[in-house]
C-alpha cells in the first residue's frame, strides 16, 4: 500500500488507510516515552502519542518504526519485540483527516535519551511537536492530558505485569 502524491501535495493511500508503524519505547525502569504533538496553529490543542509514523516506499513496517524512532527521538540503541497491538484510527490533524492502520511495536532501550526530541523531524513535526517525556504507568493512570492510543495507561500495566501478548491484539477503532 504505496503512498501516492495527489496535486494538492496530499497523501492518498491504497485501501484508504495510511500504513503506520509505533514504538512501545520502555526504559528499564519499565516508563514509556511518549511525544508531546498539538495542531500546528494551535498549542493548546495537544496530546500525548508513541513514537512512530508512516512505512514509506518498500519498507518493511519493522523498518518504519526503526526509521521513526531515530526520526523523532534520536534513539539507535533498541531492542525492538513483537507487534503489541494494532489499531485503526481516523483523526483531523493539520486541516485534513488521517485514517490509518497501526501496529504498535515493543522496544526497549539500556539507556533512556534526554527529553530532547530528534532531528530528523519533518517539516510538519517540527510545527507539531514540542517535546518528550518518560512515563510510568502510574502517571499515565493519573494524567489529565489527552494520550493516544485512549486506552494506553491500561495496556502499559497489561504489558508491564503479564509481558507482550501472545500474538497482536486488536485496539477499538477511534475516531477523533
Amino acid at each position: 500500500m504505496a503512498a501516492e502524491v495527489t496535486p494538492a501535495g496530499q497523501d492518498t493511500y491504497a485501501g484508504g488507510l495510511r500504513r503506520v508503524a509505533r514504538v512501545v519505547l520502555l526504559d528499564p525502569e519499565g516508563r514509556i516515552l511518549l511525544l508531546h504533538g498539538h495542531e500546528p496553529d494551535d498549542p493548546a490543542d495537544d496530546w500525548w502519542f508513541t513514537p512512530g509514523g508512516g512505512v514509506e516506499g518498500d519498507e518493511t513496517r519493522e523498518q518504519a518504526a526503526r526509521r521513526e524512532l531515530l526520526e523523532e527521538t534520536g534513539i539507535t540503541d533498541v531492542d525492538l519485540g513483537p507487534v503489541l497491538w494494532r489499531r485503526r484510527c481516523s483523526f483531523p490533524f493539520a486541516g485534513r483527516r488521517w485514517d490509518q492502520d497501526e501496529w504498535y511495536y515493543l522496544a526497549r532501550t539500556a539507556r533512556p535519551a534526554a527529553e530532547a526530541v530528534g532531528a530528523g523531524l519533518t517539516e510538519l513535526e517540527r510545527r507539531s511537536v514540542a517535546g518528550a517525556r518518560w512515563w510510568t504507568c502510574e502517571e499515565l493512570t493519573r494524567a489529565r492530558e489527552t494520550v493516544y492510543p485512549t486506552r494506553l495507561a491500561g495496556l502499559l500495566r497489561t504489558l508491564l505485569d503479564e509481558g507482550p501478548p501472545a500474538g497482536p491484539v486488536t485496539l477499538d477503532t477511534e475516531i477523533v
